[in-house]
């Protein structure tokens, strides 16, 4: 993928499954930053706007600790909303059927990179 359709985020070894998410900021439309979130889980990496569906508040209350305790189901610190960890579909909570807003990661020569659309 062309440099100019694609940024770093982290390297893959960063991720373990149903570990520690890593963080990054985007720019939202109104060029305001957005928290979003990377992520593995199953050996696939994910990743999403850190925002609770419910309350747009970010997921983590501790930096990139989203996974409950089972690392079956990313969790919101502020009120317990379960959202699943392959599509962000929220399962249980508050926000039950709404989704986490998906970001287009992919991994390369042993890096994380987020899809962007050229300039």
């Amino acid at each position: 993928m062309a440099a100019d359709t694609a940024r770093l985020i982290c390297a893959s070894a960063d991720l373990q499954d149903s570990g520690r998410a890593v963080r990054f900021t985007l720019d939202g439309a109104d060029g305001k930053p957005l928290s979003a979130l990377a992520l593995r889980y199953q050996g696939r990496v994910y990743g999403y706007i850190n925002a609770c569906r419910h309350i747009p508040i970010e997921l983590d209350l501790q930096d990139g600790n989203v996974f409950d305790l089972s690392g079956q189901y990313l969790v919101c610190s502020m009120h317990g909303a379960l959202y699943l960890p392959n599509n962000g579909r929220c399962v249980g909570g508050p926000c039950r059927g709404h989704g986490l807003q998906a970001l287009p990661l992919h991994e390369a020569d042993g890096q994380v990179w987020l899809n962007v659309m050229p300039a």
